[in-house]
């Protein structure tokens, strides 16, 4: 009985977590981590065509840790937005999922030949 409790509440987080999937506002965009560059800095290549030399701010740097080939959310500077930005949120892996099923992510196939 035990074991029944337990799947059912792993499908209540899965779920929980899958409503709560952050999307892009404004000028964010969706990104594939791409290389790693050393510190906290990383070349993303984002889903509206271009690759930008991203990092992670201060504020979130002991909280998000981030491998190639993760999607994230990005945020471009206002200063050297086609270069430059900012890893906001790491996707886990069910909710790339729910993205792909949603249509968000229908140029990740197109991303993933860079």
């Amino acid at each position: 009985m035990s074991k029944k409790k337990e799947e059912q509440e792993q499908q209540e987080k899965l779920q929980q977590e899958i409503s709560r999937v952050k999307l892009p506002r404004g000028n964010q965009t969706f990104g594939i981590v791409d290389q790693r560059l050393g510190g906290t800095r990383m070349r993303v290549h984002c889903l509206d065509g271009k690759a930008r030399i991203c990092r992670i701010p201060g504020r979130m740097k002991r909280r998000l840790w981030v491998r190639e080939g993760e999607i994230v959310l990005v945020e471009p500077w206002e200063l050297g937005g086609d270069e430059k930005g900012d890893i906001i949120f790491k996707y886990r892996p069910a909710q790339v999922s729910y993205l792909r099923n949603k249509g968000y992510l229908k140029n990740l196939e197109q991303a993933d030949e860079f």
